[in-house]
């Protein structure tokens, strides 16, 4: 049996969310976990448990909280539609839902490399005379590299494989908000959809392996690269 035409939508659809979700949320994770990683400041525990709060809620809950902010008939959401952008039962939406559900798992990994990299050879090159965007370009991200995969990966893992705050904030409409998670989902409730269903888990689990196996050759190239110099 071969995926249906709804089946290569939805992962046409996953692989679209997991992709902006990963790229528009690596930049700010890296960020934090940098700030979490070298900075001290009052306030430093409630940014972290921010942070790590959708690990910890319910993914209903989670979308439930965004339906309730970026909905058609909250504040947020009016606003937004009035500039033309649509987040609530729109593609656009389950991007937000991956960004914020895959964010802590990014803002971890990168910040356990930043912690392993020895403060004192940022302090090093800046009694050089480096500026700081230098010393960290040239010293702390090269060193911090497989860590930023490490966490992208994981990021996009979680954009492909998010449903409860998804469903819950742009529903399930095929062709336009079904995720491959929650046309598993669907098919499950059909009689006799279990062998559609376990086709589009076969996909799925292609897909992150293919990732995970992506983010390993990488990660040895840039060790590797690093050693070398």
């Amino acid at each position: 049996m071969t995926p249906d035409a709804a089946a290569w939508d939805a992962l046409r659809l996953s692989l679209w969310v997991a992709v902006w979700a990963t790229v528009l949320v690596v930049p700010l994770a890296l960020w934090v976990a940098w700030v979490l990683a070298r900075r001290e400041f009052w306030g430093k525990a409630l940014l972290n448990a921010a942070v790590h709060l959708p690990l910890v809620l319910p993914p209903v809950v989670t979308g439930y909280l965004l339906l309730m902010a970026f909905g058609r008939t909250a504040p947020f959401g009016r606003a937004l539609e009035a500039v033309g952008l649509q987040l609530a039962f729109h593609w656009s939406g389950a991007v937000l839902a991956a960004m914020i559900m895959g964010f802590p798992l990014m803002v971890r990994a990168m910040r356990l490399a930043i912690e392993a990299v020895d403060p004192k050879l940022e302090e090093a090159a800046s009694s050089l005379g480096a500026p700081r965007w230098s010393v960290f370009a040239r010293v702390t991200l090269p060193l911090i590299l497989p860590g930023i995969l490490a966490g992208t990966v994981m990021g996009f893992a979680k954009a492909m494989g998010e449903f409860g705050a998804t469903i819950t904030f742009v529903a399930n409409i095929p062709g336009q908000t079904q995720t491959l998670p929650s046309a598993i989902w669907s098919a499950l409730q059909i009689p006799g959809g279990e062998s559609q269903a376990v086709i589009m888990v076969v996909m799925a689990t292609a897909v992150a392996i293919s990732a995970v196996l992506l983010s390993e050759l990488l990660a040895r190239r840039v060790a590797a690269r690093i050693a070398g110099t």
